[in-house]
């Protein structure tokens, strides 16, 4: 009877070792971007480095990885806040010829879902505040100093408007948000510390280092070894600094 029990036990393990490990290896997936999490980032370094031509191949890549229109479309207004209006608009006008050409081919691409409506009563500074507090996993230092406190005027417009207006906006997540913040940031150069601290929210988000670092192979394909030699240094200080 025992040596039935210790069988059928050790057939139990065995036949469980198979699910651990598969158990075990899903983090590991987790390691590298989806398709459409690369797309966003070649739609969004295009857009800032205002490349149409490259552009509307990269959208068109987008939406083959399985990202709605209302996705891009996001992509390209969350732009904006990082690159001003004239490239997001000339992104958006971009798209827009693109999703024509489609549709004169027969191809019918999703529209995905919208915005879900904000029901939070607080006011916009306290919704930004909040969210921004969730972003860097800190609270907002008090009192202001620095740009905050030389111009009080630009940090109301930002916690007001680009983190309540746009990053409440459920159409992306924080961390593709967050993609296209850093691709934006990567592209345009000499914000070396923005895109810092935009890397130590990819971090605070969920993104990992290894898909920080496809991020930047990616900056290095699509825009060129310049700009993605500069983020990586970037990248390099806030690694060293979290260890």
């Amino acid at each position: 009877m025992k040596a039935f029990i210790v069988i059928i036990g050790l057939t139990f393990t065995l036949s469980a070792i198979p699910f651990a490990l598969k158990a075990q290896s899903n983090p590991n997936e987790k390691m590298t971007l989806s398709p459409g999490e690369q797309s966003i980032i070649g739609i969004a370094a295009l857009t800032a480095k205002g490349d149409l031509t490259k552009l509307k191949i990269s959208l068109n890549e987008g939406l083959k990885a399985g990202l709605t229109v209302n996705q891009i479309r996001e992509v390209l207004i969350h732009i904006y806040a990082y690159a001003g209006f004239p490239r997001s608009l000339r992104g958006l006008q971009t798209f827009m010829t693109v999703l024509d050409e489609r549709k004169a081919k027969g191809i019918h691409d999703s529209m995905g879902a919208e915005a879900t409506p904000i029901k939070d009563e607080r006011t916009k500074y306290d919704r930004g505040k909040a969210i921004l507090e969730q972003l860097t996993g800190a609270p907002e230092p008090t009192p202001k100093s620095g740009y905050a406190a030389f111009a009080p005027e630009i940090e109301i417009f930002l916690k007001e408007h680009l983190f309540a207006d746009i990053f409440e906006r459920d159409v992306l997540t924080y961390s593709e948000r967050e993609l296209v913040t850093i691709s934006v940031l990567s592209s345009i150069g000499g914000v070396e510390p923005m895109l810092s601290s935009h890397l130590n929210i990819c971090l605070n988000v969920g993104l990992k280092p290894p898909q920080l670092q496809q991020f930047i192979g990616i900056i290095k394909r699509t825009i060129g070894k310049k700009e993605a030699i500069a983020a990586q240094h970037v990248l390099d200080g806030v690694l060293k600094s979290r260890k």
